[in-house]
């Protein structure tokens, strides 16, 4: 597996969404009330671009007029056919059994956490070297929305 940056936390406000490039795939990054959610930006249908389709919610009936609406349960609906794909799954809801579209497993990490995962940490074992190159300030203090892949 490996760990894709994507953008600042504050960079997708809740109930947005972002259209992202991870290794040469193209993956809607959306903020549901404060959890992001990943899906392949292709409709599995015929290929349309679900960033460009709308993010609803969750409404079911019993019968004629009963119905729940579930304001936290989300759907990106594909903007040509009108499909929808849940968020936090992928799974769709006309062929749940035979379509759903691609998810990626997202999560929000501070900076200083993924600088420690990249470089190693000081205090197992590494030795200073008896050179010392130029040093430039990097802010590591905010979240980041990191999305992880398969190789």
């Amino acid at each position: 597996m490996r760990k894709h940056v994507v953008a600042r936390v504050s960079d997708i406000p809740v109930g947005k969404h972002r259209l992202v490039q991870v290794g040469g795939r193209a993956i809607g990054i959306y903020n549901v009330g404060g959890t992001f959610r990943a899906l392949a930006d292709r409709c599995p249908h015929q290929g349309a671009s679900l960033c460009g389709g709308e993010v609803v919610s969750s409404i079911e009936a019993d019968a004629p007029g009963e119905f729940r609406f579930d304001p936290n349960r989300k759907f990106v609906t594909c903007p040509w056919h009108g499909w929808e794909f849940e968020l936090e799954t992928g799974q769709s809801w006309f062929d749940p059994e035979l379509t759903r579209a691609r998810r990626f497993n997202v999560a929000v990490e501070h900076g200083e956490q993924i600088v420690s995962a990249l470089h190693g940490d000081p205090a197992q074992g590494r030795v200073r070297g008896p050179y010392v190159a130029e040093v430039v300030q990097v802010d590591t203090d905010d979240d980041y929305v990191v999305v992880t892949t398969p190789r």
